[in-house]
C-alpha cells in the first residue's frame, strides 16, 4: 500500500510556513497532522517489512490503513481549507487579503 500524495513535502512545508509567517495556525495545523501522518505511515511500513517487529505484523497492517485513511481525510480537508481562502493553488501563497486582515488584527 501506498500513500496518495497531493501535495509533496515540500508544498506541505511551505503551507506550514505561510501560516507561521502570518498566524494563520489552521491550515498550518492541517499541514503538520499531514507530515505526521506520513511519518507513521513509513514507520508502519518499515515494521511491516522488517520483519523484526515484536508486534503481529497484522497490528501493523491495521495501523498502516487507518493512516492511510486519515492521510486521505486530512489531505482532501486541506484542499478545501485552501480552496476555501482562495489560496493560490500553484504557488501556495497565502491569499493577499487574509494576510491583510492577519496585519490588521495583529496591530489593534
Amino acid at each position: 500500500m501506498k500513500l496518495n500524495i497531493k501535495y509533496t513535502d515540500e508544498q506541505i512545508d511551505k503551507i506550514r510556513q505561510e501560516g507561521f509567517i502570518y498566524t494563520c495556525a489552521c491550515p498550518s495545523q492541517v499541514s503538520e497532522q499531514i507530515a505526521y501522518l506520513r511519518q507513521l505511515f513509513s514507520y508502519q511500513g518499515n515494521c511491516i517489512t522488517s520483519g523484526e517487529s515484536l508486534l503481529d505484523t497484522k497490528t501493523h497492517e491495521l495501523i498502516a490503513e487507518a493512516t492511510f485513511r486519515a492521510h486521505e481525510i486530512m489531505q482532501q480537508c486541506l484542499e478545501d481549507v485552501l480552496i476555501h481562502e482562495k489560496w493560490d493553488l500553484e504557488t501556495l501563497d497565502m491569499p493577499e487579503g487574509l494576510r491583510l486582515r492577519l496585519d490588521l488584527k495583529l496591530s489593534q
